[in-house]
């Protein structure tokens, strides 16, 4: 594995169901926060230039994403949905939610559409933006909601996470056939649910115990391994699923989605930060509660800052592949900051 970055401060990628490589995979995008607040960076992989692409108002930084139709990154400020180019670093508003606080974005498979998850004064939601700038609908929802994402083949679907149990639920963008996919309570820890690849079936993490698929139609589980698979990032095709791992740490690792065969990439050594790792179940109030105590301030899992029970976030390696599925990036704070790192694939 290869140190990218090397600042005395938090530096990571992009979230782990995005590729943070740009075309070409001689450069990437990260969030680093060397100028007091989380801003987007580039860095070119053969002799570490850097470049800054963002400005200002911190950006959300786990909500940069690549529009392959163009040729943007997209990312978050508040309640805002943002896009700058990383040729020209000239950067558009395409739309929001006043007084809402926006999380990661997903981009629709045929580039009309992005979603997000926030919370505001009405209570949580999702919001469904047109990437023209020609205007957001707003799909509420009575609980947390986390992670929303397009069906990589039918882009009129949105599959997002809810918090607590049960947790994955799906829902037309128009806001209708809102359903939960599947029913359990929240002593069966679902996490990290994304879209295998191309096929439009979905792979999940029952932490720690199991990685499985769900197909989209069915809804009929399958087990692919009985492993602590972590943080969960498939390739296009859905034929390998690249994923960290925690209690214990044995790396990062690729499955074969065929045979269950698991081979070794590299090893982080990150401190994978959150108590709630070290359990089964989701976190309760009682273990935020004890959280506040040991910290002495009000915490929510979504901040990657603060949170001992789900984070910080930072300190978990997230892995994902580059586009031609020949690296992985990451993040480590093995040094005692979080940095970059990339990794080769190695042979099956």
């Amino acid at each position: 594995m290869e140190q990218l970055t090397d600042h005395p401060s938090i530096n990571h990628p992009s979230y782990f169901l995005q590729s943070s490589f740009l075309p070409g995979d001689d450069r990437l995008f990260f969030t680093s926060y060397r100028t007091g607040a989380a801003q987007l960076f580039e860095i070119t992989i053969n002799d570490r230039s850097l470049r800054q692409l963002t400005r200002g108002e911190a950006v959300h930084p786990f909500s940069a994403a690549f529009d392959e139709r163009r040729g943007e990154i997209v990312f978050t400020r508040g309640g805002t949905l943002f896009a700058v180019s990383p040729e020209t670093l000239v950067e558009r508003r395409i739309g929001g939610v006043d007084g809402a606080q926006f999380g990661e974005p997903s981009l629709s498979p045929d580039g009309e559409y992005a979603t997000a998850a926030f919370k505001d004064k009405d209570g949580h939601a999702l919001a469904v933006i047109r990437m023209d700038g020609g205007g957001v609908n707003v799909i509420r929802f009575p609980r947390t909601i986390i992670h929303p994402q397009f069906h990589p083949l039918e882009p009129e679907w949105i599959e997002f996470a809810a918090d607590p149990a049960p947790r994955m639920h799906r829902v037309r963008r128009d806001g209708s056939g809102l359903e939960c996919l599947y029913e359990h309570g929240n002593d069966e820890f679902v996490v990290h649910e994304t879209f295998l690849g191309s096929t439009g079936n979905l792979v999940f993490t029952i932490w720690p115990h199991s990685l499985c698929v769900m197909d989209w139609t069915s809804r009929q589980i399958r087990k692919l391994a009985s492993h602590n698979c972590w943080h969960i990032s498939p390739n296009r095709a859905g034929t390998e699923v690249v994923f960290d791992t925690n209690h214990p740490d044995r790396g990062i690792q690729i499955i074969d989605v065929g045979t269950g065969a698991i081979r070794d990439v590299c090893r982080p050594e990150a401190s994978n930060g959150g108590s709630q790792w070290k359990t089964s179940r989701y976190a309760m109030p009682e273990d935020f509660a004890a959280a506040r105590t040991a910290l002495g301030q009000n915490l929510s899992w979504m901040e990657a800052g603060t949170d001992t029970v789900y984070g910080p976030q930072y300190t978990h390696p997230h892995p994902s592949w580059s586009r031609g599925e020949r690296m992985i990036t990451f993040a480590s704070d093995r040094t005692g900051h979080p940095q970059v790192y990339v990794a080769k694939v190695p042979p099956r």
